[in-house]
């Protein structure tokens, strides 16, 4: 929508990642939105670099996963360094970066400015959704009287075009020592130039033009000192330590042998390091310049050099030597654990990323859970404003996202305390750190670091048992279906498909051509939801007939498959039904599945890219889903998924009517 327009559907602030991801949906689902943008370019170096596993998984179901998986380093392997019996460095162990088989891809880095440019490329492929840059909100005001009215647009903001003098913040550009740009301008030890772009803005007789727009929904993923969490007046709640830690993006000249591998180096007296392999020859380091936890203020960004960063990583890393003619990026920062009290307001203004938590990144979090908050959030909004859902379903953001980000500061307030610690001289030195602790750790950290962890509690669209407010952050998700009792699904049936976390993938053949795919490839981020039909042994006469059963309760014309689906669309335009079944393929047809398993169009005929099966591959082998989904092969199970692939009910084949109150709970009925 041009700038003149005065209405919009969704208003995102801030054009990082997690911006960038809440744009993508809108453009994926045909939502009008504008994504603004206060700085004047996008990020070309340095800033967040870890792709933890579910992010790729994400990104895959975009269509450019594999753009980053060229382009970045891989992490494989993490070497632990701890001081000996003497106090000199020694690799004492050796650990996998990514957990083996909880996910197609392992963790990998590329830098900010790359990723934000995939994103680019994809909205412009999409829609016509672009980044408006030099732009930032003025004022907002928000009528709650109208919060409810989905038709309305409650949201009023001013927004201010900068000049082209106003852009962009100074950065150094020396090369030589120094580096070709940093970071601090970005970093939580810098204050928030909002503030002053504006009264710049406002005596300037050379600055941009002004426009007020009105906006149904408004997204504000503005960073950690976010102007739309200040506007709303919620604070974050939590701690800023003392630890202050330098990154250096270099490449190296050094004698340290695991210069190439992620390594955690505690020294006995000089703090401590963290490797990071990257593209391009780069390796970052994050290091440790003070020790202390509390007691001082924010360190002077004046006195911070890289030549003082390097010093401290010298230290640590003694008796080897380090240092580099080329830095790319360097940046410090404070840890702080924080998150937000609120997540929205009326759930039409929403807050995401490190508007809402922050943390420190050794953990390699930070940009991946902003991206997830807004992965989570995009399609529930698209959905309300398609007019698919009802606005039932946006309370579930708050409740799903600030539990993670609960998860997330208690993780990395134990994680980034065993990493700044001093390492423990012996088993009497309780003021140390146990590095077998720090180990235990790592270890389990590398899970929740993943993002396939992640388990979002019961909810309208969650149908699982338990206390809805414990397993989320303790606000009201309603659970109650408006047509009788609480819908929970039966867990039993599928033992490693999980109500509430994301759907496994393992290798399946399509029935029609044999061609093995992973099935996460088939859940695309589109908007649909999905029936996983797992079919069972349809070569058996009575287990083929409730799949045929199962087929025309679907078919039927007063089925939920066509109240919930807009006239004139398709009958999967909503709602996408995706086989696996388990008997031989070669002893099974497309053509014996009902209709409605591969729907029929005038204008492409059949669709033969909705029946698979676990079978063996050619040239792949077998993927044995059955057995790892651990679903029965004889008799199977309906799953269904969620826009963005995390699990909502599980049930039997027969539990049609089960799976109609379950979409009854939030769905528009369209006909």
């Amino acid at each position: 929508m041009a700038p003149g327009d005065s209405k919009i559907d969704v208003l995102i602030v801030g054009a990082g990642p997690a911006g960038l991801m809440a744009a993508t949906w809108m453009a994926r689902c045909g939502i009008r939105a504008r994504i603004i943008d206060k700085r004047g370019t996008k990020i070309f170096n340095g800033q967040a670099d870890g792709l933890q596993c579910r992010t790729l998984e994400i990104f895959d179901s975009f269509g450019f996963a594999d753009r980053v998986w060229k382009e970045s380093n891989h992490m494989l392997e993490i070497c632990l360094w701890n001081p000996d019996a003497d106090g000199n460095i020694r690799r004492s162990d050796r650990i996998p970066d990514t957990i083996p088989k909880i996910s197609r891809f392992q963790q990998v880095v590329l830098h900010q400015g790359r990723i934000e440019r995939f994103f680019l490329d994809s909205l412009k492929e999409h829609s016509d959704i672009t980044v408006e840059r030099g732009v930032l909100p003025e004022a907002l005001i928000f009528d709650e009287s109208l919060a409810e009215d989905v038709d309305t647009y409650p949201i009023d903001v001013t927004l201010q075009h900068l000049s082209e003098e106003e852009l962009n913040p100074d950065q150094s550009q020396a090369t030589n020592g120094t580096a070709k740009s940093d970071g601090l301008f970005r970093s939580n030890i810098s204050a928030d130039d909002t503030d002053d772009l504006l009264n710049r803005a406002s005596q300037n007789a050379k600055t941009g033009t002004r426009e007020t727009i009105k906006a149904k929904y408004m997204i504000g993923c503005d960073g950690a000192h976010s102007w739309t969490r200040r506007q709303l007046g919620y604070k974050l709640e939590g701690e800023q330590t003392d630890y202050v830690w330098g990154v250096l993006d270099i490449i190296p000249i050094t004698d340290f042998p695991d210069i190439r591998m992620r390594c955690a180096i505690h020294s006995a007296s000089s703090g401590s390091v963290m490797v990071i392999p990257r593209e391009n020859k780069l390796v970052r380091l994050y290091i440790q310049m003070t020790t202390t936890e509390r007691g001082g203020g924010k360190l002077d960004r004046s006195n911070i050099t890289p030549q003082m960063i390097l010093e401290c990583a010298q230290k640590t890393i003694a008796p080897y030597k380090i240092t580099y003619d080329y830095c790319d990026w360097w940046t410090a920062y404070q840890i702080g654990q924080r998150v937000g009290s609120e997540f929205s307001k009326n759930e039409r203004i929403f807050l995401a990323g490190d508007a809402v938590h922050t943390h420190s990144p050794k953990a390699g979090q930070g940009m991946n859970v902003s991206m997830q908050d807004a992965y989570n959030l995009g399609w529930k909004i698209a959905s309300v404003l398609n007019g698919t859902a009802n606005r039932s379903i946006l309370k579930t953001y708050q409740s799903e996202r600030r539990r993670i980000a609960q998860d997330l500061i208690a993780f990395d307030h134990k994680f980034s305390r065993l990493f700044s610690g001093r390492p423990a001289k012996d088993v009497m030195d309780e003021a140390g750190i146990s590095m077998e602790e720090f180990k235990d750790a790592f270890e389990k950290g590398n899970m929740f670091a993943s993002g396939v962890a992640v388990n979002y509690g019961a909810s309208v669209i969650v149908a699982k048992d338990g206390d809805a407010a414990e397993q989320g952050d303790g606000t009201d998700v309603s659970v109650k279906n408006p047509n009788g009792a609480r819908v929970i699904g039966n867990a039993k049936l599928a033992r490693n498909i999980k109500t509430g976390m994301r759907m496994p993938s393992f290798q399946v053949l399509n029935q029609a051509d044999a061609r093995p795919w992973q099935f996460q490839e088939m859940l695309k981020s589109d908007g649909r939801w999905r029936i996983v039909v797992f079919a069972g042994d349809v070569a058996n006469a009575s287990q083929m007939k409730r799949i045929k059963n199962l087929g025309s309760s679907l078919a039927a014309k007063d089925s939920f498959l066509y109240r919930f689906t807009p006239p004139g669309t398709s009958i999967d335009s909503i709602i996408e039904i995706l086989t696996i079944h388990s008997s031989p393929r070669s002893e099974t047809e497309l053509f014996d599945f009902p209709d409605i398993f591969h729907p029929y169009s005038e204008k492409e005929g059949w669709d033969y890219w909705k029946v698979y099966v676990d079978d063996m591959s050619y040239h792949e082998g077998h993927g044995h889903a059955y057995e790892n989904y651990g679903v029965d092969p004889g008799k199977g199970c309906l799953v269904v998924l969620r826009p963005d692939q995390y699990v909502g009910w599980i049930g039997e084949i027969e539990d049609v009517a089960e799976i109609a109150r379950y979409f009854e709970g939030f769905m528009v009925q369209r006909t």
